[in-house]
């Protein structure tokens, strides 16, 4: 129903930031939560940071502080400023809807690659 197609990765030294976007189209139907997902090396997709239709936050605890997550409804595009980046961070970026930030995500896109030099 929604194509979601991130960009805005690429390398940086740690210490540096980076800003992710996701633009949607297509149809867009009772979706109450967004957010960002990546997926290090040799570990599982996690929820870096998510936000919900009434505009609460979530971030996981390894960025909070570092990450903001925002959205323009108006552009229907979703952001993620990185800011203090680190090795550990480095990923495939990916972003994603549904009914809860915890929703089980069974489609997934390119995402965009995120390496963290040290």
């Amino acid at each position: 129903q929604v194509q979601l197609v991130e960009s805005g990765g690429g390398l940086v030294q740690a210490g540096g930031s980076l800003t992710l976007s996701c633009a949607a189209s297509g149809i867009i139907f009772s979706i109450n939560a967004k957010g960002w997902y990546r997926q290090a090396p040799g570990k599982q997709r996690e929820l870096v940071a998510g936000i919900t239709r009434g505009g609460n936050t979530y971030y996981a605890d390894s960025v909070k502080g570092r990450f903001t997550i925002s959205r323009d409804n108006a552009k229907n595009t979703m952001y993620l400023q990185m800011n203090s980046l680190k090795p550990e961070d480095t990923g495939v970026y990916y972003c994603n809807a549904g009914p809860s930030l915890w929703y089980s995500h069974s489609s997934w896109g390119q995402g965009t690659h995120v390496t963290v030099s040290s």
